[in-house]
């Protein structure tokens, strides 16, 4: 399989329905796609299995790790088959025509390419203001400083090639911090690490599970671990 796109999904709706529309319209490359939903009584399968029955490309798993995202995104690395990894986020905040793009990156020799909403031509648009400059600063440090190759570690629309992740132990146990986790450990490996500039555009449908301050110590812990090499807490 070339691509794996993984999804996790927690109680979304209409959303849903659009990202894997979306996906059906403008990737045109050979694809698998992973929904994973952490309780079997989560409603987002049902948006998934209109789409499912006629293109089996879509497939919705059940998260066997740990209940949130990291457990989610943990299920979907094991069970993707794709020599490229696309994470992607069930809101439809994303570009998925930027796919293409970031697997060629890949293709080329990028461990990870990510899509970045800070270096020039990338815009940030309806995030909440605390969100959004944490996440710019974080970001900002860990490029201008460390000279890491993206200036958007923190977005989780990235993509992996299969023998980076395969290389690396994954350790967030919270949330999207994953993203972080796998930038920094591509970085202390001395993996090569890429960017396109994409806008990202605040969901209009349902409400952000993202909690900015639940979030801040698994973050900071992978932002920490970049500068030296190891967890200091």
């Amino acid at each position: 399989m070339r691509i794996s796109i993984i999804i996790p999904a927690y109680h979304e709706a209409e959303s849903l329905t659009k990202v894997l529309q979306r996906l059906q319209e403008f990737v045109s490359l050979e694809f698998e796609c992973f929904i994973v939903i952490d309780n079997s009584d989560d409603p987002s399968q049902f948006f998934v299995k209109d789409i499912s029955e006629v293109d089996s490309r879509f497939e919705v798993v059940l998260n066997n790790v740990a209940p949130g995202p990291s457990g989610a995104l943990k299920t979907g690395f094991a069970r993707a088959t794709g020599r490229t990894i696309i994470v992607l986020s069930a809101d439809g905040s994303e570009d998925v025509s930027q796919i293409a793009t970031m697997v060629y990156l890949v293709e080329r020799g990028a461990s990870i390419v990510a899509a970045s909403r800070f270096m020039q031509g990338g815009r940030l648009i309806g995030s909440p203001f605390i969100k959004g400059a944490l996440s710019k600063l974080a970001s900002s440090t860990l490029h201008y400083v460390l000279r890491i190759g993206t200036k958007d570690s923190t977005n989780n629309f990235k993509a992996y090639s299969r023998e980076f992740i395969d290389s690396v132990t994954i350790e967030s146990y919270q949330g999207f911090e994953v993203a972080l986790e796998l930038v920094a450990k591509a970085h202390r490996s001395k993996n090569t690490i890429a960017e396109i500039p994409t806008i990202w555009i605040e969901r209009k449908e349902g409400v952000s599970k993202f909690e900015v301050y639940n979030a801040l110590v698994p973050y900071l812990r992978w932002f920490v671990y970049a500068f030296v090499g190891k967890k200091m807490f």
